[in-house]
């Protein structure tokens, strides 16, 4: 199967959601050849991939790989490639064959949640993203910012002045507004000055990124709250590694848009998958990293629940040493 048909059946998933196993079937067999990195971390697990039948029986490729290796399906050369922030380690490098299907694919996942893009102004106050090249996370927002109908949108790094008078603006008249942000400028922003954003949807995104203390979700929008009294707040789950994007839709609990799902692992087990409920590690399906890999075992502690939600409870400790740690060192 081609990857401009995989790109086609993508679009159709949000039309129809059932498709989503058949797809990733067909995904994993065509990834299990075409991705010389994977097909040799199946041959040392004694995988045959034709004996893959149910999605829960497909493997998933560690994280840490990203950092160390090329992960590519196909024989492509990259257009871009997306970094991680790369604190204190190796930084993350995520290939990108096709700039316009991440962009396309972060704007069906957010309106299938939230409505139209052009809909709204979105003021990104995203500093530790600004400050370095080649986040993905920046990457949407610039394209989100550009097809808002509001001149308003835009980014900002420590202007907190100017973003106070934007937000303002926005409120007296009327215009929706996200404030997307990673939660320390968040926080430094409300250090800075309160105010009422009642009308103002917060988003938030990402970890402190060694600039505060980290919080519990809870926490986190309990002081959002005293700062803003949002009309409500938000969290998105994206990553480098991923071209798709999970939303909250109440706090602390994640939807999967539809070219993702997630199941959780066993953490000393890393082939045994947990039943709602319990807590491991989890596992990302995205369906739109066809080109890459679409089964990344990540290092996020989590739960999932019956009703197909699921919690982020923190990062494993000592990630790169646990799970496959053997099978990475022979790769």
């Amino acid at each position: 199967m081609s990857t401009a048909l995989f790109a086609q059946q993508l679009e159709h998933l949000y039309e129809d959601l059932n498709g989503f196993e058949s797809l990733a079937i067909d995904i994993f067999r065509y990834q299990a050849t075409a991705n010389a990195l994977y097909k040799q971390y199946i041959q040392l697990l004694g995988i045959k991939p034709d004996n893959i039948q149910k999605v829960s029986e497909i493997p998933y490729l560690p994280i840490a790989f990203f950092k160390t290796k090329s992960v590519l399906s196909g024989n492509w050369a990259p257009k871009m490639q997306f970094l991680s922030s790369g604190t204190g380690q190796v930084q993350s490098k995520h290939p990108v064959k096709d700039p316009s299907l991440y962009l396309k694919n972060t704007v069906r996942g957010f309106q299938h949640f939230f409505g139209e893009v052009k809909d709204y102004c979105f003021l990104a106050l995203l500093p530790s993203y600004l400050e370095r090249k080649g986040s993905s996370l920046v990457y949407m927002l610039d394209h989100f910012i550009s097809l808002s109908k509001y001149s308003q949108s835009g980014f900002y790094l420590n202007q907190f002045e100017q973003l106070q008078k934007t937000l303002l603006d926005c409120q007296a008249k009327g215009i929706p507004t996200i404030l997307f942000g990673v939660p320390f400028g968040l926080l430094d922003f409300g250090d800075w000055s309160t105010m009422d954003l009642s009308e103002v949807t917060v988003f938030e995104t990402g970890g402190m990124k060694g600039r505060r203390e980290e919080l519990t979700k809870s926490a986190l929008y309990s002081l959002l709250n005293q700062y803003f009294q949002p009309k409500s707040i938000y969290s998105e789950y994206g990553m480098t590694e991923m071209f798709s994007q999970a939303y909250s839709t109440k706090m602390g609990r994640f939807r999967s848009t539809p070219s993702m799902d997630v199941n959780i692992r066993e953490l000393n087990d890393p082939f045994n998958n947990l039943n709602f409920g319990r807590i491991g590690a989890i596992n990302v399906i995205d369906l739109a990293n066809f080109a890459t890999i679409s089964f990344i075992a990540t290092d996020d502690l989590g739960r999932k629940y019956q009703d197909g939600t699921f919690e982020i409870l923190g990062r494993l400790d000592n990630s790169d040493l646990r799970g496959c740690n053997l099978l990475i060192q022979e790769l």
